[in-house]
């Protein structure tokens, strides 16, 4: 049975790996487009089908308008950067639902909702870029797909330590500790890191697209105005609004710089 998992471990090690086109980096991937988009194209049509869409309004058309933009410049710096046909799976739609939750999200393949809950603090068409463009990096960066990659790597670890551990006490502290310090020490940075990339290569994508980068410092401004609890950062998905506010500013002139070299050299 070790080397079972020995041996289904390396495997998945050596065959995940996806390199992500903005960062260069290695990703951890087990999930193929033709595995994943079917599933997550019916989960969003069911959704939809369960949900008030909202349509026909100013809102919605913009909505569809700036995913539209958004996409259309990912397509080009993708095209422009050596990777023609990367979105050649990806199936972009974007729906407003009518629902007062401050949130906006995004499956993988390019499917993507925003709430009627967020448009208050996006304001305006560049609001909602700076919004569309961190959802629409989620899908470029195949996030999902990593989140349920290192979700299963999770449970192939606390298989791995029941099977390794025949001290009955020490098996009852791993199994007591795992799942809160493989949460809190890895997956919880992980999905942080992924916001945070979201973050950067959003901007650099709503920038090509003609909009501001740097709204989205101001846009996360209004987020944490609205106040509330949240949890400490290391106990959350998401980084902290300061940290996102003080990324994004020091980000937004080299966004800036990014789109020049598509000769857009103005902003909404």
């Amino acid at each position: 049975m070790k080397k079972v998992l020995l041996t289904i471990t390396v495997f998945l090690s050596v065959v995940a790996c996806k390199t992500n086109p903005f960062t260069g980096k290695s990703t951890f991937n087990m999930f193929p487009n033709s595995q994943i988009f079917p599933m997550a194209f019916a989960e969003y049509d069911q959704f939809l089908t369960d949900n008030k869409v909202v349509t026909g309004t100013s809102e919605a058309q913009m909505i569809t308008n700036v995913g539209q933009k958004i996409a259309s410049a990912a397509e080009r710096w993708l095209n422009a950067n050596g990777y023609p046909g990367y979105l050649k799976d990806y199936k972009w739609e974007y729906n407003l639902v009518q629902d007062e939750t401050v949130n906006a999200w995004c499956m993988p393949g390019g499917k993507i909702v925003f709430y009627t809950g967020i448009l208050p603090i996006c304001q305006d068409e560049t609001g909602i870029a700076v919004v569309m463009g961190h959802e629409v990096a989620h899908a470029l960066a195949d996030h999902g797909a990593q989140r349920m990659s290192a979700g299963m790597a999770q449970q192939i670890g606390a298989v791995a330590g029941n099977v390794a551990i025949k001290n009955e006490q020490w098996l009852n502290v791993f199994n007591q500790s795992y799942g809160v310090v493989s949460s809190v020490g890895v997956m919880l940075p992980f999905n942080r890191s992924h916001e945070t990339e979201a973050d950067r290569i959003g901007l650099q994508i709503m920038a090509i697209a003609g909009y501001n980068p740097d709204e989205a410092a101001e846009l996360w401004k209004r987020m944490k105005a609205r106040g509330g609890q949240a949890p400490p950062e290391f106990l959350s998905t998401h980084p902290s609004n300061d940290t996102r506010i003080n990324n994004l500013t020091a980000w937004a002139p080299a966004a800036k710089q990014e789109a020049a070299k598509f000769g857009v050299t103005t902003f909404k």
